[in-house]
């Protein structure tokens, strides 16, 4: 590895932090992100139709169903103590799945938002998004529009939109560390290997304090329309991915924006499962390859891993956070590893976060035993 900034980085003691928290089993689909209050010892689970609050010794405080879309990624934010998430509302194979299980029809329109969850309100089990007044969320016009939009060559879906996953507050990427923090939302992407227009990733810039007025409860049979366009649009150069950004975090140890993804399948690239974006560089317009001379704000990669010779883009080899991570500061984190189980033709979806450290060798993080 060159040398550069991420060499240099101090050594920290763990924190006084549980070095394991398991999530328990349950049947709504896998665990798909997860968040934490460090201050009230709270984490949050998504299981794709549910919500989970548990202590930090793995007590479920409270669940949150009644769910009929994709909820995602989380991310705790600490300037309104709510849980941020991205959640999406769609009729491809992950929307039919979600009906074929909860056997709830979804409305006829394709409808994404960030569902913004009042946690300090979640005390019991089997609370409802809807009833219990715990869920309000933000319509994203934007992913709609790309979602709904035709892609190069009459391709469907521009930039391959897939919908939304990864959700991170981070300061704006180029400004100071201690610029206000931004809400950032990352699309899926499709993973079709027929396609050169879908090999960038694709990262929305909101103000969270400008779109919260927009919030609205969700009936969810009948998507509201209340939100606000995007600040900014960036590209990152990956190559392509299997459903775009699954865990989007920010990092203050690394001053990066961690990229967790499932691995593509192009053989052109080397398809890792991570790649870090170095938040110090501004972003700059530049062509947007795979995309007949469109032009686009573009992140750069942080010099961290293995570079790809396809892309010149660093990627790394840890192979969690696809389902879920959690990055503590001084250089630990909490990575979910995720498991299921099938029983009496049920699955049985659990995990157990654990406490990792940043290692700056080999696969970049480790376990904390």
């Amino acid at each position: 590895m060159e040398n550069n900034r991420f060499e240099l980085l101090k050594k920290y003691p763990a924190p006084a932090l549980p070095r394991t928290v398991a999530t328990g089993e349950w049947t709504g689909g896998h665990i798909q992100g997860i968040a934490i209050d460090t201050e009230r010892k709270y984490i949050y689970y998504s299981y794709t139709t549910d919500l989970i609050k548990a202590d930090l010794d793995g007590n479920v405080i409270g669940t949150v169903g009644g769910l009929t879309g994709h909820l995602g990624c989380l991310s705790f934010n600490g300037g309104d103590n709510c849980v941020w998430g991205s959640i999406e509302y769609k009729h491809d194979s992950i929307g039919k799945g979600i009906m074929a299980r909860t056997g709830v029809k979804l409305a006829d329109e394709d409808a994404f938002y960030i569902a913004i969850f009042d946690v300090d309100k979640i005390d019991r089990i089997g609370m409802d998004a809807e009833k219990d007044g715990i869920m309000t969320a933000v319509y994203l016009s934007d992913v709609c529009e790309d979602f709904d939009g035709e892609g190069e060559q009459g391709k469907p879906h521009r930039f391959a939109c897939s919908g939304i996953d990864g959700v991170t507050f981070s300061p704006r990427p180029g400004e100071r560390q201690v610029s206000p923090y931004m809400l950032y939302v990352a699309y899926g992407i499709y993973g079709d290997n027929e396609r050169d227009d879908n090999d960038h990733q694709v990262i929305l810039e909101f103000d969270w304090r400008k779109i919260k007025p927009f919030a609205k409860p969700l009936t969810q049979g009948e998507p509201h329309h209340s939100g606000a366009r995007c600040e900014n649009k960036f590209f990152f150069y990956t190559g392509n991915t299997n459903w775009g950004i699954q865990n989007l975090e920010y990092d203050t140890y690394l001053d990066a924006w961690l990229v967790a993804v499932y691995r593509g399948k192009k053989e052109k690239f080397r398809n890792p499962p991570m790649f870090v974006i170095d938040r110090q560089i501004a972003p700059e317009m530049g062509e947007l390859r795979g995309l007949c001379g469109r032009e686009g704000l573009l992140l750069t990669g942080a010099t961290l891993g293995t570079p790809d010779p396809a892309t010149g883009v660093c990627g790394l080899d840890w192979p969690k956070g696809q389902t879920g991570m959690i990055a503590l500061g001084n250089g630990y984190y909490y990575f979910s590893f995720d498991k299921k189980e099938k029983r009496d033709e049920v699955n049985y979806h659990s995990s157990v976060i654990k406490l990792c450290k940043f290692t700056g060798e080999g696969e970049m993080f480790e376990v904390v035993e």
